[in-house]
């Protein structure tokens, strides 16, 4: 009887350390739930970060607001990115869900865009350029959806603001979030669009026509924060790395402002 047992006790030792490395490994998993438009640059500074840290960030994207619910619901964020104040506002206001070491990282102004083929010239597009100007009939403008994507409710703002809104409201293409607005300009289904500029700076697709005055929307602001009761090391040492040099270069590289300077 004793050889059984010592078999399964020298077998519970080889097996030990490797559950032991598994949690370490665990540990040091960040989930990042970042903003669609944050996608591109995201995407590289992940790269970037995990070339010198022995952690594994699992960046998730979409629209702001559909992550601000997920997280509300319960899904396992480290890190939140917003492309807006509201979002992240209304994720400290659910109660369930703590928020700390928030802070505005980025800033990004809004950009009109069209097919790269196209023959509209650019032009900043004003109370005085009347964007339904520039649509044939049956012709619509994409965006992200108003109701709840923040780069569409930066466009509603500029429409309100140089009334435009009534007239455009039912010509608009609504996408789930920016980067959809994105696509359908890419590929051709809309002759304009709506999106940041760092998106039309991303995408070969797309002619950049003009950026929306700074004040015809509400300030574009990214505030990120950290998830969770108890938040790990690993999470807040990448949140305080986005605020870093190497981190800001990379960001400006992409077409970002950093919010503090």
């Amino acid at each position: 009887m004793f050889k059984p047992l010592a078999t399964g006790l020298f077998a519970a030792l080889l097996l030990s350390p490797l559950c032991l490395a598994s949690q370490a490994r665990a540990a040091d998993s960040v989930d990042v739930y970042a903003a669609a438009s944050l996608t591109d640059v995201m995407n590289a500074l992940v790269e970037q970060y995990e070339e010198n840290h022995d952690v594994d960030l699992v960046p998730v994207y979409a629209s702001s607001s559909t992550l601000a619910r997920q997280i509300g619901e319960g899904a396992p964020a480290d890190v939140y990115l917003s492309a807006n104040v509201k979002w992240m506002d209304w994720l400290q206001d659910q109660g369930g869900v703590v928020v700390s070491q928030r802070h505005n990282l980025l800033r990004n102004r809004l950009a009109l865009i069209a097919p790269d083929d196209t023959d509209i010239p650019s032009f900043t597009p004003d109370a005085e350029h009347p964007l339904v100007d520039y649509l044939e009939d049956g012709e619509r403008v994409s965006v992200g959806d108003p109701a709840h994507v923040p780069a569409g409710i930066y466009a509603k703002q500029a429409f309100e603001s140089t009334g435009q809104w009534q007239t455009l409201e039912p010509r608009l293409a609504r996408g789930s979030d920016v980067r959809a607005a994105l696509a359908l300009v890419e590929r051709g289904e809309t002759p304009l669009g709506v999106v940041y500029a760092t998106d039309a700076q991303a995408s070969d697709g797309v002619k950049q026509l003009g950026l929306f005055p700074a004040d015809s929307h509400d300030p574009i602001i990214y505030p990120a924060a950290l998830i969770g009761e108890h938040p790990g090391d690993a999470a807040g040492a990448f949140l305080d790395w986005l605020s870093s040099d190497a981190a800001r270069e990379t960001f400006e590289q992409y077409g970002f402002e950093m919010a503090n300077d």
